[in-house]
Parts: structure tokens; sequence; C-alpha cells
């Protein structure tokens, strides 16, 4: 019978990445702890970035967007505020299990909502680049409440 042919997916295929692994060597924005778990260099990946982000009790990002990349963020643990748009006129929040998916180009900020826990999340981008376009924008005061969910769950305020 002699021996099979040696398998490529060994070296080139499931990739782990243990959580205690993560390369901590990303951008840090004030307030906020990130770490890459899946890029290029770790895991070969060529459309998608992930890793962690741990935004510190009160803190915030300033407005921007990510250019041409998408970004899934999944809510661990805490209470992620969303706001978007031109004058960062909407809002949205997030709690644990909860996804946000925010579309390139659209100008958001994040924020955590609690002033003592903070937030734990997941996040996945379709590009390997680190794109942050930031933006002096000024916010409204009172941003519109959204509580959209998707074209077939509408929300349960929504008319019939």
């Amino acid at each position: 019978m002699g021996t099979p042919p040696e398998s490529p997916w060994r070296d080139h295929g499931v990739r782990v990445v243990r959580g205690d692994e993560l390369d901590v060597h990303t951008p840090q924005p004030p307030g906020m702890t990130r770490a890459a778990a899946i890029t290029h260099a770790r895991a070969g990946a060529e459309k998608l970035w992930a890793g962690t982000v741990v935004i510190h009790p009160r803190a915030r990002t300033g407005a921007h967007h990510h250019g041409p990349v998408e970004s899934v963020i999944y809510v661990v643990s805490g209470r992620a505020r969303m706001r978007w748009g031109d004058r960062l006129e909407f809002v949205a929040e997030a709690g644990p299990g909860d996804f946000i998916y925010v579309p390139p180009f659209v100008p958001h900020q994040e924020i955590n909502a609690s002033d003592e826990e903070p937030l734990s999340c997941v996040l996945v981008r379709s590009g390997q680049e680190p794109v942050v376009v930031n933006l002096d924008i000024p916010g409204v005061e009172q941003p519109e409440e959204v509580h959209w969910v998707d074209n077939i769950h509408p929300a349960p305020d929504a008319n019939p």
C-alpha cells in the first residue's frame, strides 16, 4: 500500500489562536485595549481581521469611519452605545450576545454606556488594513434612538 501523500492542509489549514496568545501590538486608542487574533501574519487570513476590544468605563472614541471596510462587533459583556450619522444623530445600545454591524464609510462613535464596568467585545473586519478616518463633526445633543432590527423582524414599536 505505501505511505499516503502528505496533505498540504496540516500547515495551511485550520488555525487556532489561543486567548492568551493575542497580539496587543496594535493601535491602542485612548480608553481602549485592542488585541489581534486573526490576521495575515498570525493565521494567514487574506480578507478578514478579528480580535478583541475592551472599552474602559466612561470611554468613547471620536467620530470616525473605516473607509471601505465592514465591521461586525459582538458584545461579550457590558453595554455598548453606538452613535452614527453625519452628525452622530442616531443612537442604539447593545448588550451581551448582541451583534452590531457597521457598513463601510458610516460615520460612527463607539461608547461604553457604563461608568463602572468595562465593555468587552469581539471585533471582525473585512480587511487587514487598520483604516480609521477621524472626523471633526459636531454631534447633536439628543440623538434619535433607533430600534430597527432587520427587514424581517421590525422593532416592537413599528407600525404593522
